[in-house]
């Protein structure tokens, strides 16, 4: 059995997807219509760019979808289909290009619905009032009770867990930055502030949760042709109202990666393959699934490697 897995944030490079679009029309395809749908030329910015502008999370996260969509057009144009997959998931923003690769979003709806998310999280807490941090070497359980032990009035909680020995806090700054401590007292091996604008995947995003439950009221989502594996449920959703809800509790909830994985390998998944910019996942599946086949699909030498 295989599962297509997408990307998130930080998987972000100037450049990424061009060869594809060289390539492949239906790939430049891709990156035109996303342009038409958000009225910006944000395929300039992402071949042509600065990392800088391309990581602001508004630009980020439609560019990371068009990233995986073109390669997963790409996959398409030689004849690899959704249907070669059991599942799909995605990391975060990843959640989306899932299910637009799994037709249960339209290309433009997608890219809209990117756009608004990364500019309600950006504006949701001010800058420099929060944080997050990754947690290297304790588990999912040691981070969740060290964070709860020293929140104190202010928030801190576990926002991503990615793999068996990698945990991301997020919350107030100062929340973060204790915590991080009292984690490393309590044995993590390295405790790193990330650089990132606002405290993804906490509560207090949670009005940019209340943006999004509106914007996606307003939009067509179809049952997707595979089963997604939701971030925040670590198990299979198809409804089209679940997935709707789930959208919106991603926004303040867990990414619960590691689970989500490990859930995929015990129903029989053996193939899990990384559609779009970077390796990242690859690395955290590897460490999950220690058996699994683990393929990357960000350039046409993949796609060569594949047929080959």
């Amino acid at each position: 059995m295989r599962a297509f897995v997408f990307p998130g944030q930080g998987a972000q490079t100037v450049g990424m997807g061009r060869e594809m679009a060289e390539v492949y029309p239906v790939a430049r395809e891709v990156f035109e219509r996303v342009d038409e749908a958000l009225g910006e030329k944000l395929s300039d910015l992402v071949w042509n760019g600065d990392i800088e502008t391309l990581t602001l999370t508004q630009n980020a996260q439609p560019a990371l979808m068009a990233a995986s969509m073109a390669a997963f057009r790409a996959l398409e144009a030689e004849g690899i289909t959704i249907r070669d997959a059991n599942f799909v998931a995605g990391h975060s923003l990843g959640e989306y290009s899932a299910l637009c690769a799994a037709g249960a979003l339209t290309l433009e709806d997608t890219a809209r619905l990117l756009r608004l998310r990364g500019q309600a999280m950006q504006e949701a807490v001010p800058v420099g009032q929060g944080a997050m941090a990754a947690i290297l070497g304790l588990d999912f359980a040691t981070v969740d009770r060290i964070a709860r032990e020293t929140a104190g009035e202010e928030v801190v909680q576990a926002a991503n867990d990615n793999d068996p020995g990698q945990v991301v806090i997020s919350g107030h700054k100062g929340a973060v930055e204790r915590a991080a401590a009292a984690m490393k007292e309590a044995g993590a091996k390295r405790a790193l502030m990330l650089p990132v604008s606002a405290p993804f995947h906490s509560v207090l995003m949670q009005p940019a949760a209340a943006v999004m439950a509106e914007a996606l009221a307003g939009v067509d989502i179809q049952p997707p042709a595979v089963p997604l594996i939701a971030n925040v449920r670590a198990e299979a959703v198809t409804e089209p109202g679940a997935i709707r809800r789930l959208l919106v509790e991603q926004v303040t909830g867990t990414v619960r990666w590691r689970e989500s994985i490990a859930n995929l390998a015990g129903a029989g998944v053996t193939e899990f393959w990384e559609i779009g910019a970077g390796k990242a996942l690859s690395g955290m599946i590897k460490r999950i699934a220690k058996d699994a086949v683990v393929r990357n699909v960000g350039a046409p030498a993949d796609i060569a490697a594949l047929k080959g």
